[in-house]
């Protein structure tokens, strides 16, 4: 997901940045008093539901060889993924998004909003008056709100987590999941794999944010522009994340092996236990990077269907507002 980062001194509401949604072109200032914060979240949620929905089936793939010993390869990977489509259906690709679906939407909402809080937080204390925060702090801002966001929809994505490598029989639905974890594995097991969690969320936000808006600085300083085209913005959000996500990619596949340990068999009990046990089985790349090069492939793609989407449904809501068809 590549985050959205704005650099002007006006606040813009946070749920306008839903999960993987980039900054959408610069819009009329004489038509945003009409455009409310909640039509700006509704644009978002759509926006990020849809681009997840659309690589889904590559995520939960990308989950399965991250939780298993078997060796990746992007055609092992999609050969799961025809093998699951001939023995469960093709809905069956899309096991767990429902989960994803709750979980994306406070996410970003509650990442975007909190990095503007503490983009003030710290500008005050440097001497920011609307213009880049200086590199350090540009980076903190990231960290705290990719750990804010974590802290508060963690028990979302252990269920989204055990949905993707169980079969519908063990966990009808999300509800199901969490009843069973709480009776069966306590109410301590929704927030297994949580250290490394955060421990991966600090470099990976605050690296994706800080690689974004310096981006977004390097530009205006050699185009005199003040925002880029939309194109620009997709390829400096698609840079900013996959540096974000190759950063801290090990930390996400201990998670994952944590999270799933209940019903892979598995005893990953502590982070350094559990990468000892992948790279003593598996190799340091094939163990601690499995599945990274399916993020290279998804992230692009679910950060394009996001802007789109977002731009789409943004024109529309702005058209309605003209013809009166709401009011606020």
């Amino acid at each position: 997901m590549a985050p959205r980062v704005h650099e002007h001194q006006d606040r813009v509401p946070a749920a306008q940045t839903a999960v993987l949604a980039l900054p959408p072109p610069d819009r009329p200032q004489d038509l945003s008093p009409r455009f409310t914060a909640v039509d700006s979240l509704l644009c978002g949620a759509f926006a990020g539901a849809l681009a997840k929905t659309a690589i889904a089936p590559l995520d939960r793939t990308k989950i399965i060889f991250q939780v298993s010993t078997n060796r990746f390869s992007a055609k092992e990977a999609f050969r799961l993924i025809y093998c699951t489509y001939m023995k469960e259906g093709l809905l069956s690709l899309w096991r767990g998004n429902s989960a994803t679906m709750v979980r994306v939407m406070p996410y970003a909402a509650i990442q975007f909003s909190s990095h503007d809080q503490y983009k003030e937080l710290l500008g005050g204390y440097y001497g920011y008056q609307g213009k880049a925060l200086p590199p350090f702090p540009r980076f903190l801002a990231g960290s705290l709100a990719g750990t804010t966001a974590a802290m508060l929809t963690y028990p979302l994505d252990m269920v989204r987590a055990r949905m993707a490598v169980t079969a519908r029989e063990m966990y009808c639905n999300i509800m199901h999941v969490f009843v069973r974890i709480s009776q069966e594995e306590g109410l301590k097991t929704l927030y297994r794999g949580f250290t490394p969690t955060i421990l991966g969320v600090i470099p990976y936000a605050g690296i994706t944010f800080f690689t974004y808006e310096t981006l977004k600085k390097l530009h205006a300083e050699k185009t005199k522009r003040s925002q880029p085209y939309p194109y620009e913005r997709l390829a400096f959000g698609a840079c900013a994340g996959l540096i974000g996500q190759s950063s801290s990619y090990p930390l996400d596949v201990v998670r994952r092996r944590m999270q799933t340990a209940g019903v892979t068999g598995s005893s990953y009990g502590t982070i350094l236990g559990t990468m000892r046990e992948i790279v003593k089985h598996e190799g340091v790349i094939r163990g601690l990077y499995k599945g990274l090069s399916m993020n290279w492939l998804k992230g692009p793609i679910a950060v394009g269907i996001s802007l789109t989407t977002f731009d789409i449904t943004h024109d529309l809501l702005f058209k309605l507002h003209q013809m009166g068809y709401f009011t606020h």
